[in-house]
């Protein structure tokens, strides 16, 4: 009876993960383009005054804590899917997690060298942005890719989510730096399959017996 019980809580622990993931990483983006926004210098808007040096702060002091519940939901959808997965579609959903977090970090990284200028330097600015929008966003699209198939095969996503996860990896995928603020699908997605995982957890939590 002990492991049926743990199972149950995992769809849980996967919702509040990935909520707690998206909000957090929505907040640091918002945050870093409000304070470092791109075609700043162009603009002659390239002194990094003491309220955007306070927002870039407090955006990379998020970045590690959203790395860390989105490990954590990676692993509890994982747990969710069991021994079900495809091997080949599982591999390719763990790489994928795991690079994009990576690539998160090394955005974050570059953001932050820019604090200890008054003036922000053009490379750290397009350095960060590139990082973020070129290659943490299309490994964010290949998650997407990979989690909503392997959902939609085995049940756990209803085909029109599993829809919305296809369309939403094509945009982080081609989208890039044409598109700014595009990055915010990625979180609005994982708010989305969150949000459907504590549903099904509520619909699965067993009714109690009736006393006699």
């Amino acid at each position: 009876m002990e492991p049926n019980r743990e199972r149950l809580r995992t769809p849980r622990a996967a919702g509040l993960a990935g909520i707690v993931f998206a909000v957090l990483l929505a907040a640091a983006i918002v945050l870093m383009r409000l304070a470092i926004p791109e075609g700043a210098a162009e603009a002659g808007d390239d002194t990094l005054s003491p309220g955007r040096r306070q927002a870039v702060h407090a955006a990379l002091e998020l970045v590690p804590f959203a790395g860390i519940f989105f490990l954590w939901f990676m692993g509890a959808l994982r747990a969710q899917v069991g021994e079900r997965e495809d091997k080949f579609v599982a591999t390719v959903f763990l790489g994928s997690g795991l690079v994009f977090v990576a690539t998160m970090f090394g955005a974050a990284s570059a953001a932050g060298s820019i604090l200890d200028d008054q003036q922000p330097s053009e490379f750290g600015r397009n350095f960060a942005y590139t990082l973020l929008t070129t290659y943490s966003m299309r490994m964010a699209a290949v998650f997407v890719f990979a989690t909503s198939t392997i959902g939609h095969r085995l049940g756990v996503i209803p085909r029109p989510m599993a829809v919305i996860g296809y369309a939403a990896g094509l945009l982080l995928l081609f989208a890039g730096p044409a598109f700014p603020w595009s990055e915010l699908v990625f979180p609005a997605w994982s708010a989305l399959i969150s949000v459907h995982l504590l549903r099904v957890r509520m619909r699965a939590r067993p009714q109690p017996a009736d006393v006699v």
